[in-house]
């Protein structure tokens, strides 16, 4: 990580993913609070969230093929202005008393926004560092990503304290002016344009493009299946992990701590990526990571002290970061970059998307099987998946680290 920061422009462009991820979890908190003092409604608090993830999953793609058709460093600017904007909007709908209902659209709009930067940074990436620093330089964007979940939630609930929604708001739109500046001090050149493959074709053809090229990459496409797991446990322990906390007498201290133990797993696993990265057979690197993520639940129900839960929860982080670095580098060095954004496009929301689906699972899976057999499930799942990767055919060597 340390070698990909060496470069200016990319060191840039992670400053300014950092603000503006950062930014944009300290203004979740600032929303759902304003929603529900409000509303004083859980319901309109789920609304809220839906309206602001479901933008990304539903629009995706179409940002992906926005990604393969304009310039790239373009695109991520004007996506910052308008989200700048749109918070703008949002603080004067708190300060003006204006119907409530026009905050989750205000935030569904700023989802929108986005479509077309996480493909733009994911296809714009590999040029901006040498190509033995790749998976380096993804595993700072994982880093990023881990930290701004962190440490957005945390410097929100502490500014709520001294201030109120609307100024959260204005704080999340300077992030973002912030992150714009960032990246046009970017110099402009190959590094942002697009390869011109989307041509004037429809919208729709342009698509299944897309879709093909994953198609014509199996070993990418499964490293993408894996990623997707990882995002169904994730979104599964947001929900069981409070059952386990609760069942073996941790209270909410140890939810809480069972979470931050998966992302300093996360961490961890980061700082492993490029050592891993060296070894040739890619496809057994992320099957064993997908163990690592999926073996600990099978454990987590009967765990018998908080401390070795933590240790298994940090085995999960790791293994589903490591599955995460090495899918990213390998649709980066697979994919052709003419279709690499539609493509991006369908693998990104599709991981976003798998969050949500274990959350939505975890409780019908508990009720049904008891907590210990959700996690069982999910567990084996994985564990399935992981031996279909290691059993895969020799195609599936890939040098995401070229041998030194």
């Amino acid at each position: 990580m340390r070698s990909a920061l060496r470069s200016p422009s990319f060191r840039r462009l992670a400053a300014a993913l950092a603000a503006s991820q950062c930014g944009d979890w300290l203004y979740n908190v600032a929303l759902l609070v304003f929603v529900f003092d409000r509303t004083h409604s859980v319901l309109w608090v789920s609304v809220t969230t839906v309206m602001r993830v479901l933008p990304i999953v539903v629009l995706g793609p179409l940002g992906g093929a926005l990604a393969d058709r304009f310039d790239r460093r373009r695109l991520m600017i004007l996506s910052d202005v308008l989200r700048a904007a749109l918070m703008l909007l949002l603080t004067v709908v708190v300060v003006s008393g204006a119907p409530v209902v026009l905050a989750p659209v205000l935030a569904g709009l700023a989802t929108a926004a986005s479509i077309a930067y996480p493909p733009a940074t994911a296809a714009s990436t590999p040029k901006l560092v040498p190509a033995a620093d790749l998976p380096g330089a993804n595993a700072v964007r994982s880093v990023i990503g881990a930290g701004s979940v962190l440490a957005g939630p945390a410097i929100g609930a502490l500014l709520l304290t001294l201030t109120d929604p609307a100024a959260l708001f204005a704080i999340n739109a300077a992030t973002f002016v912030l992150s714009a500046l960032l990246i046009a001090a970017i110099p402009a050149g190959p590094a942002f344009a697009p390869a011109g493959g989307a041509g004037e074709d429809p919208l729709l053809r342009q698509l299944a493009e897309g879709l093909r090229e994953l198609r014509r990459h199996p070993v990418a496409a499964r490293f993408v299946g894996a990623d997707i797991l990882c995002s169904v446990l994730y979104g599964a322990e947001t929900v069981l992990l409070v059952l386990v906390s609760q069942q073996d007498g941790w209270g909410d201290h140890g939810y809480g701590l069972l979470l931050a133990a998966t992302g300093a797993g996360g961490v961890i696993g980061t700082a492993l990526v490029s050592r891993l990265g060296r070894f040739s057979r890619v496809s057994r690197i992320v099957a064993v990571a997908l163990l690592a993520a999926g073996a600990p639940l099978a454990l987590m129900a009967s765990v018998p002290a908080l401390a070795l839960a933590l240790v298994l929860c940090a085995v999960n982080g790791a293994g589903a970061v490591i599955v995460e670095v090495f899918t990213e580098t390998a649709l980066q060095q697979q994919l052709d970059d003419a279709v690499f954004g539609r493509a991006y496009g369908f693998a990104f929301p599709a991981s976003i998307g798998g969050i949500a689906l274990g959350s939505l699972i975890a409780a019908p899976l508990a009720g049904l099987l008891g907590l210990a057999g959700a996690l069982l499930v999910l567990a084996a799942g994985v564990c399935i998946y992981a031996v279909v990767l290691i059993t895969a055919r020799p195609a599936s060597r890939i040098a995401v680290v070229p041998a030194t």
